[in-house]
């Protein structure tokens, strides 16, 4: 299946489809009566390398989107603290879960750094934490016995298990969770580092198949512990474009540290450089797009769609 066969799947003209999508403009027209809590210096530092983020795609895209989550927020409370008592227990604060998927490049941690720091302004979720999955990832010695290195960041090369119990002890409502540490610098599990999740209001889940269904012979998914899912949504042509643009850029910075595991290309011909990078999208990115990510689109509560200037043009959300 292609991305562009992947992508009618997503159709909101269709009535069929289970999503009603807004424009930029309507969607914007939510959040106008709320004051933007971020200073343009404070957009600056959330800012992916690579990626547009200014205070008007915050106020129109993302102002809107983080108070629609702080209310989801409050009334899932709600609904738990009825069902509580509706079965005579004493209800318990519940940890709120959101994941956020979408292909490498298409700026899901920008996305979610920003979404993590809208919502601890709001009232009700000061405490949200943000996890990425790639700490989940084998350690890249453990990737090299089972000939993976070369999939790294297909579902196979992440301990799903260890994934699993990480994001059900915190929905538990466990007071502390440790999760893995993972460098890009080093492109490897630091040993011995772990982040400790302390009891949030709202956790944020990050990754590339985290909305993934349960795969054969198993009973559950990391999306049957989420709350609401996002997932952020461009042409697969952009996305290309976007991972050639952003690898230049890290060429000529973090590359050029010599205990990157990636120094190598800072160091070879620009011409050899590129022409790796473009391999590593069409064997490796591409085919995961194709095969895994784009596939978990229609699992999303919300769909991001951005256009060729990296800025979101539309919304989709899911219809009740």
């Amino acid at each position: 299946m292609s991305a562009a066969q992947a992508g009618n799947n997503i159709d909101s003209g269709n009535q069929l489809s289970p999503f009603v999508e807004i424009s930029r403009a309507d969607w914007a027209e939510l959040g106008h009566a709320t004051e933007l809590p971020l200073t343009e210096a404070e957009i600056q530092q959330i800012r992916g390398l690579g990626d547009f983020l200014d205070i008007k795609e915050v106020t129109d895209v993302y102002l809107p989107l983080s108070r629609l989550l702080n209310l989801y927020v409050a009334e899932t409370q709600k609904l738990h603290s009825a069902t509580s008592d509706f079965m005579g227990e004493r209800a318990g604060r519940t940890p709120f879960i959101i994941g956020v998927a979408g292909s490498v490049a298409v700026g899901k941690s920008t996305v979610s750094r920003l979404l993590k720091e809208l919502l601890s302004r709001w009232e009700g979720t000061p405490r949200v934490e943000l996890i990425t999955t790639d700490g989940f990832l084998f350690a890249n010695a453990e990737l090299e016995k089972r000939g993976l290195m070369a999939r790294k960041g297909f579902p196979e090369s992440y301990d799903r298990l260890a994934l699993l119990k990480f994001v059900a002890d915190v929905k538990s409502g466990a007071a502390e969770v440790e999760a893995p540490v993972y460098s890009h610098l080093s492109y490897d599990i630091v040993e011995g580092e772990t982040i400790v999740v302390h009891a949030p209001d709202v956790l944020i889940v990050e990754g590339l198949n985290v909305l993934q269904a349960p795969g054969a012979g198993q009973e559950l998914a990391l999306s049957d512990y989420f709350d609401f899912k996002i997932y952020v949504d461009a042409e697969a042509h952009n996305l290309n474009s976007w991972f050639i643009k952003r690898f230049e850029k890290l060429r000529d910075s973090a590359f050029t540290n010599p205990a990157s595991y990636f120094h190598r290309y800072a160091e070879m011909p620009f011409d050899k450089a590129l022409a790796r990078a473009n391999e590593i999208w069409q064997t490796i990115n591409l085919p995961n797009l194709i095969q895994n990510i784009l596939p978990t689109r229609n699992r999303a509560t919300l769909v991001l769609r951005k256009g060729t200037n990296h800025t979101v043009e539309s919304v989709l959300l899911r219809k009740l």
